[in-house]
């Protein structure tokens, strides 16, 4: 029940600010953290939504030390270690552990196909060689590889592996999941798929991490109490609330699309900047300028 008591509620996803030189904004981290925080959120830095597979070494170093300075022990801190280099993971996962993060959170490498047997051993390899717990996290869209259920299960028993977020939107694999891990107390399954965040609250999920949370984390963290409070009417509310919100940015475009939109969505809320690293880039000109008249008119609609 600790495990669950510490590293459960909703985790966001932080974006991660950039100055036009591509440096952090340590002082849009700072709004960030307090933002997420202030609404009794657990940041989630070097992340996909943080544009984690794009950043150098000392970006991510950077990020990560103003995160946990901003913080300042008021929540965990979840850091991502992915990448392609499993030395290069371990040794992020050791120096952020030094620098006073709290858990690790890695996918597998997305370069090399892998079968299950490679994947145990990666995952294996990552929990044995660094002090911190890791979370298993499964984002195929990203990583081309959907790790199986049955290695999930396997590595859930590790001593050092304490949970999965899972971003594959596959209805049935989330019913197997939580049928396996919603009611695990030392065990934790943390919904990615933020549309069906009631879903899997209301079936066991421990947490939700849903990037537009970068946005609006008190309705989010609404949703996490009213379902906590056995309201279900009011967290479905929410949930229509929050997924009309994340459309604003989301609905046709991809990923890349997407996250140079959420930028210009904070940056009206004076959060941070519009800057992105490539190969995303920004809106133009033309397109950010009709984007924000469009945007100002759902602000008010939408009370954000």
């Amino acid at each position: 029940m600790e495990l669950k008591t510490k590293y459960s509620g909703v985790i966001v996803p932080m974006v991660s600010p950039f100055n036009d030189d591509f440096s952090i904004d340590q002082v849009a981290v700072q709004k960030l953290v307090e933002f997420l925080t202030t609404n009794d959120i657990k940041p989630f830095v070097v992340g996909t939504t943080g544009e984690s597979a794009s950043m150098t070494a000392n970006q991510k170093l950077n990020l990560v030390k103003a995160t946990v300075q901003a913080v300042n022990g008021k929540q965990p801190v979840f850091a991502g270690i992915s990448g392609n280099s499993i030395q290069t993971s371990i040794e992020e996962g050791k120096i952020y552990s030094d620098i006073g993060v709290d858990v690790l959170v890695s996918t597998v490498p997305n370069y090399y196909p892998m079968d299950a047997s490679q994947i145990m051993a990666y995952f294996e390899m990552i929990a044995n060689s660094v002090s911190l717990p890791v979370i298993i996290y499964n984002i195929p869209a990203t990583t081309h590889c959907s790790i199986p259920l049955e290695v999930i299960e396997k590595l859930s028993h590790h001593t050092n592996i304490i949970g999965v977020k899972d971003s594959e939107r596959n209805q049935l694999r989330l019913d197997r999941s939580l049928i396996s891990w919603g009611n695990r107390d030392d065990f934790l399954f943390m919904v990615g798929w933020a549309a069906k965040s009631v879903y899997g609250l209301e079936h066991g999920a421990t947490g939700i991490v849903p990037s537009t949370g970068n946005l609006c984390p008190a309705l989010y963290q609404r949703l996490f109490n009213s379902i906590k409070i056995g309201n279900v009417m009011l967290a479905k509310s929410l949930q229509q609330q929050t997924d009309q919100i994340s459309a604003l940015y989301q609905k046709e475009r991809d990923l890349s699309h997407s996250l140079s939109a959420l930028k210009v969505l904070l940056s009206m809320k004076n959060l941070c900047g519009t800057q992105v690293l490539p190969p995303l880039f920004k809106m133009d000109a033309d397109e950010e300028t009709e984007f924000r008249i469009k945007m100002q008119i759902e602000f008010k609609n939408h009370n954000i």
